[in-house]
C-alpha cells in the first residue's frame, strides 16, 4: 500500500469517453486508489463538466483520441479548470489506439496530442501517461469496422473483426498510479509534513 504521509488523500477521476474504453481506464484509476486507502470522485466530464479539482488533493484526467482530438467536453473542462489542475498534483491518462502501433510516426503524433492539449489550454499535467484503448469491432457499423480493419491492417494491429480487441496495458495503468503516489510520498517526506 503506498499511503501518501500516512493519510488517504482524496482524488478526483475525470473521464471523458466515447466508445467506453476510457471510462473502463478511469474506472480501473479509481478502484486502485481506494485500494491505497485514498477517497475518489469518479466524475464523466461529457456529463458533469463542473467537477471543483480544488476540492481534491489530486486528480487524474484521462480522455480519448477520436479524430486527432480530444472530446470537446474535455477540453473545455481543462481550459475551464487548468490554473487549479496546474496548482495541484494532476496526471493525465491519453487514450488511442496510435500509441499502439507499429509504426513510429503514429506513435510519435499520438505522443503529440497531450502537448497539443497543453498549448490549447495551458494544463501541463505533472504525469502523463500514453495508453491503447480498444478495437471493438463487434460494436461498429459496417463502414467504421471496415475502416478501422484497413488501419489496423496497415499497422500491424489485431483484424479479426468477429471479436473485440481491447490493448489497453491494465498493469501499466497500475504502474502509472503507484509512480504518482510514490512521487506525493516523496515531495511530503521533503516538505516535512
Amino acid at each position: 500500500m503506498i499511503n501518501v504521509g500516512g493519510l488517504g488523500m482524496n482524488f478526483l477521476v475525470l473521464y471523458s469517453t466515447i466508445e467506453g474504453q476510457t471510462r473502463k481506464i478511469a474506472e480501473a484509476v479509481a478502484s486502485h486508489l481506494e485500494t491505497q486507502g485514498h477517497m475518489v470522485m469518479l466524475t464523466d466530464a461529457n456529463q458533469v463538466g463542473f467537477a471543483d479539482p480544488g476540492t481534491s488533493d489530486g486528480a487524474i484526467l484521462c480522455a480519448p483520441v477520436h479524430i486527432g482530438r480530444y472530446p470537446s467536453p474535455f477540453v473545455h473542462y481543462v481550459h475551464d479548470w487548468g490554473t487549479v489542475l496546474n496548482d495541484m498534483p494532476s496526471a493525465f491518462i491519453s487514450v488511442s489506439l496510435s500509441i499502439a502501433s507499429a509504426d513510429e510516426e503514429e506513435k510519435t503524433e499520438a505522443r503529440d496530442y497531450p502537448v497539443r492539449l497543453a498549448d490549447e489550454t495551458g494544463w501541463k499535467p505533472r504525469f502523463v501517461l500514453h495508453c491503447a484503448g480498444a478495437l471493438k469491432y463487434t460494436e461498429y457499423d459496417f463502414f467504421k469496422r471496415w475502416m478501422l480493419k484497413r488501419i489496423a491492417s496497415a499497422e500491424g494491429g489485431p483484424i479479426d473483426t468477429k471479436h473485440d480487441h481491447e490493448l489497453t496495458n491494465w498493469t501499466e495503468i497500475k504502474r502509472f498510479v503507484d509512480d504518482i503516489l510514490r512521487a506525493l510520498v516523496k515531495e511530503r517526506n521533503l516538505a516535512g509534513e
